[in-house]
């Protein structure tokens, strides 16, 4: 029996060493079997240069037992009839110089709670998965032409306890699902929930990439977790690590006495920025590892996407501060990451053409979100991190000072749908010292939340799916702390906290129901400029406009605190225009008491339109309106 599967092994390892096991957690790490006539588990390991490797564990009292050399493909493998599930163990590793190193299991599916760090034998349950129409809906219509509005949550710091304990799955499941839902988003998205030591790394320094941390739960709490947000209708999206990992000597770094999951070049290997190892990803069992982690939380637990952090440090051989190796020729990107990143996106678009990859990309690389056939890498979609700088840096300016440097408003517009973007004001941008995003707004309260109302409605007409971070719905002062959570209380205590979370609710559920705001986000059809030159009063207008020619929205922003009575713009079409939403209503924290009445075009041109309208546009606010009833249109479209 053991000689057969062995040779199971063996050829289990051929695909793996070739790059092409996709499912190499299915044969890696504990896995339960039948062996010998007796019940047990087969632990297998790739450490290729290895002299030997033996199994230590609670089973064995630590006491060493020796795993065979499945042939010469660099695999070590052993079956044991007295390990238990719960037992805790490690691989210890002789070099070929002799040394004695204890390493966990890559593949275990748990660990214990750090700072102990032992692997612990845990098998992956059956499970049969009540989350059918939650599929057969996302099949229904294409990623792109639907809303994508994602909450970005740190697990440990949404809720805690009174006595600081964090939440399990399941009280989140109580709470912060029902709460997403109520609150309008379509996606959570966790940052990383894999087994990580220092909480202060926010779990992007990953020890064990196929083990739920031992701090936040386990592999079946997260599986049913996912069910239940797939059965509200919200989708579940992962941060994921394939750049660079955990330094711990007890982790991946050097596992057999050699670079193995690292590169040979140490100017390639060691990550001086973030104080990790980077993934050699010229290497094929490299490759075989890292898909088959992104296809295992994909198949195993469900989610509907992977962010994949720090793309752009897979990308250049030079993003990392300190010696840099290049090219022959001299150049600095790293093409062994650009193939990896192809062939990524290609396996797992064969598996799920539903899947959302989103890539976190900071520079201005070109073709992040091209299909691989047309030289792109693959992506779904990009988080568009110059639209977010920019913007940002413009609302932290003196409003008196933003008519000179509009421009960052604008320049947008230019470059918007080079890629398939998204939106994001993540956890980066509140930490660090770089304030909350109400702390970044000017003034006193009253007129950081009007403008930060204004920044949030100018965020869901812009094209583009949308991301923010937890907090940022209700005005969340401080900067975010990974130990401690959300100010919950300032909902109940302080002033314009709880309207603002009235009016990011409304803004939400607005964005999900005007096909306007979502349908045409990959292309100019979906939006025209009304106007981008009236510096003077900073104010901009623009269209958004879905796939009928009659179910548009006119959206007018006007980004200082002074109001702009018997305001004039081009409209398309003859007839009433409404207000559909004005950011400076009473309700929101406003001081506007009713809404502005109807609006009837006059005859008048204005750029490129033949008629015009009259509005009042609120200092410091945004105005969407919408065609109440209009006439002259092209009977050739769609209306």
């Amino acid at each position: 029996m053991g000689s057969s599967i062995l040779a199971n092994i063996e050829k289990e390892m051929y695909l793996f060493n070739n790059g092409q096991h996709f499912e190499s957690y299915r044969f890696m790490g504990n896995n339960r079997s039948y062996e010998q006539n007796q019940d047990g588990w087969r632990f297998t390991v790739w450490a290729p240069n290895a002299k030997s490797v033996s199994l230590v564990g609670d089973f064995s009292d630590w006491e060493q037992v020796p795993m065979e050399s499945v042939g010469t493909t660099g695999a070590w493998s052993i079956f044991s009839k007295e390990a238990a599930v719960g037992d805790c163990y490690k691989y210890l590793i002789e070099t070929q110089a002799g040394e004695m190193v204890y390493k966990i299991d890559p593949y275990a599916r748990a660990y214990e709670v750090p700072p102990k760090d032992a692997s612990i034998v845990k098998e992956l349950p059956s499970k049969k998965w009540k989350d059918s129409l939650w599929y057969a809906n996302k099949k229904r219509k294409t990623i792109y032409k639907k809303p994508l509005n994602i909450y970005e949550v740190h697990f440990a710091s949404w809720r805690r306890h009174p006595d600081g304990s964090q939440y399990t799955f399941k009280e989140l499941s109580e709470t912060l699902i029902p709460y997403v839902k109520e609150m309008g988003y379509t996606h959570i998205e966790f940052m990383p929930l894999m087994e990580h030591p220092l909480e202060a790394s926010w779990g992007y320094q990953i020890t064990g990439y196929f083990a739920i941390a031992a701090r936040y739960g386990d592999v079946t709490a997260f599986r049913e977790f996912v069910e239940e947000a797939h059965k509200n209708g919200i989708g579940i999206i992962l941060d994921w690590v394939p750049g660079h990992f955990c330094k711990n000597d007890y982790a991946l770094p050097y596992f057999d006495g050699t670079p193995t999951y690292e590169y040979d070049d140490p100017n390639r290997a060691v990550n001086n920025r973030w104080g990790t190892m980077n993934f050699d990803l010229g290497k094929m069992q490299v490759h075989s590892f890292l898909i088959s982690n992104a296809i295992y939380w994909m198949k195993e637990f469900h989610v509907d996407g992977i962010r994949v952090d720090a793309v752009s440090n897979m990308l250049y051989l030079d993003y990392d501060e300190g010696p840099w190796t290049p090219n022959e020729d001299g150049s600095n990107h790293n093409r062994q990451g650009v193939d990896f990143l192809r062939k990524m996106n290609t396996v797992i678009f064969s598996q799920d053409s539903d899947m959302l990859m989103i890539a976190e990309e900071s520079t201005s690389w070109a073709g992040v979100t091209k299909p691989v056939e047309m030289d792109g890498l693959g992506f779904n979609y990009k988080w568009n991190m110059g639209w977010m700088n920019d913007i940002l840096r413009f609302f932290e300016m003196d409003p008196l000072y933003r008519k000179d440097n509009f421009n960052l408003i604008t320049f947008s517009f230019m470059y918007a749908f080079n890629e398939n973007f998204v939106l994001p004001f993540s956890h980066d941008e509140v930490v660090h010292g770089k304030n909350s995003l109400l702390g970044r707004m000017q003034g006193d309260r009253y007129n950081q939340f009007a403008a930060l109302r204004t920044l949030q409605a100018y965020q869901m007409a812009h094209p583009g799916k949308k991301l923010n971070f937890m907090g940022y719905e209700f005005g969340q002062f401080l900067e975010w702390r990974f130990y401690d959570e959300l100010e919950w209380g300032v909902l109940y205590s302080n002033e314009f906290n709880k309207e603002y979370q009235h009016f990011i609710k409304t803004l939400n559920h607005l964005y999900r129901k005007q096909k306007a705001l979502h349908e045409i986000d990959e292309s100019y059809t979906g939006i025209e400029i009304i106007d981008a030159d009236n510096t003077e009063e900073t104010v901009l207008s623009f269209i958004r406009k879905s796939e009928k020619e009659r179910d548009f929205l006119i959206v007018v922003t006007n980004f200082t605190p002074v109001e702009r009575r018997n305001f004039v713009i081009g409209v398309p079409y003859k007839g009433t225009y409404e207000e559909l939403l004005n950011t400076e209503m009473l309700e929101f924290g406003g001081t506007w008491t009713t809404p502005q009445p109807d609006m009837k075009s006059v005859n008048q041109p204005y750029k490129q339109f033949e008629h015009t309208i009259e509005l009042v546009v609120p200092a410091m606010g945004t105005v969407y309106i919408r065609p109440k009833r209009i006439y002259g249109l092209n009977k050739n479209k769609k209306a």
